[in-house]
């Protein structure tokens, strides 16, 4: 068994911040999020380290979040550009946001050699996800099928008190990923209310109801698939260049609807952590100052 990688989508971290040198830090010693990320990581078992970014922001990113962990775990840096396309195809020089989360993930793919996770670089997971993480790629079956995962969250575990948060309701079978919903989702007279962003009805879902938070389990075949799929993906997409996006989740359903993997859903009552708005940030501050407290975490992580 390789030893097992985290995947750390961060391309977008400058421009959701005005530049990385403003993310606002969330640890009493000027820890980020991602910070805690990696921390976990290490304590549940992984080796290695990639972090998914844009090229331009390599410098600034190295100095302020990768030099803290380099020496703790083995670190590499992935570019995510729009000149990572398939041959033959070009994109409109006036985009400038990334493909998408898809292809964030396959801009790894030459560095990451075996089994590994993938989250967010802006969200708190929570020990208990990486521990659940961490077993199942450790314990994937070679039987001729390709098996993946979802750690998925209770919502009410994963909701804000200032507005509403973009979530993908799970959809399962005998444990098993069958659809996400990828919806808006907020508390509204009591009720949580999910509206799907494809524009269909809105729905009411409990507080225990799972969603996923993209901390997602591959083994190195996804990153085959992704290829198969990224020319279809364009060529559907031709006339919509400049804002389509090559999704994850949409790769996850169609490997599922092609019988090519199934998609385990691992429940954890991990409660997660984000600053989806400004106001959300002294929350977020509170929740691990007191998870220090309990001895969670170190009071300084590095």
């Amino acid at each position: 068994m390789k030893d097992l990688t985290l995947v750390i989508m961060a391309a977008g971290m400058g421009s959701r911040f005005g530049g990385l040198k403003q993310i606002e830090p969330m640890g009493p010693n000027g820890e980020f999020l991602i910070d805690y990320s990696i921390y976990d990581a290490i304590k549940c078992g992984f080796k290695k380290i990639v972090f998914v970014i844009k090229k331009e922001n390599y410098e600034i990113f190295k100095e302020t979040v990768g030099k803290r962990c380099e020496g703790k775990i083995k670190v590499d840096y992935a570019f995510q550009t729009l000149e990572d396309i398939p041959k033959g195809y070009s994109i409109p020089s006036d985009r400038v946001k990334p493909l998408g989360t898809a292809q964030a993930i396959y801009a790894a793919r030459d560095l990451v050699d075996g089994c590994f996770a993938v989250i967010n670089s802006d969200d708190f997971y929570g020990r208990e996800a990486y521990s659940l993480m961490s077993e199942f790629l450790r314990n994937i079956k070679d039987d001729g099928k390709k098996h993946f995962c979802n750690v998925c969250y209770q919502v009410g575990k994963t909701m804000t008190e200032n507005g509403s948060v973009k979530r993908g309701v799970v959809k399962s079978n005998n444990g098993y990923l069958t659809n996400l919903v990828e919806s808006a989702i907020s508390l509204e007279n009591g009720d949580i209310v999910a509206r799907p962003l494809d524009g269909s009805e809105e729905f009411k879902i409990s507080s225990t109801t799972l969603v996923s938070m993209n901390m997602l389990g591959f083994s190195k075949d996804i990153f085959d698939y992704i290829e198969k799929l990224f020319p279809l993906f364009l060529e559907k997409n031709k006339d919509n260049l400049t804002s389509c996006e090559f999704l994850i989740p949409d790769v996850m359903a169609s490997a599922i609807e092609e019988g090519y993997a199934d998609v385990k859903v691992i429940p954890t009552k991990a409660v997660w952590h984000g600053v989806t708005y400004k106001e959300d940030t002294q929350e977020v501050k509170e929740a691990i100052l007191k998870m220090i407290s309990e001895k969670e975490y170190p009071n300084k992580l590095w």
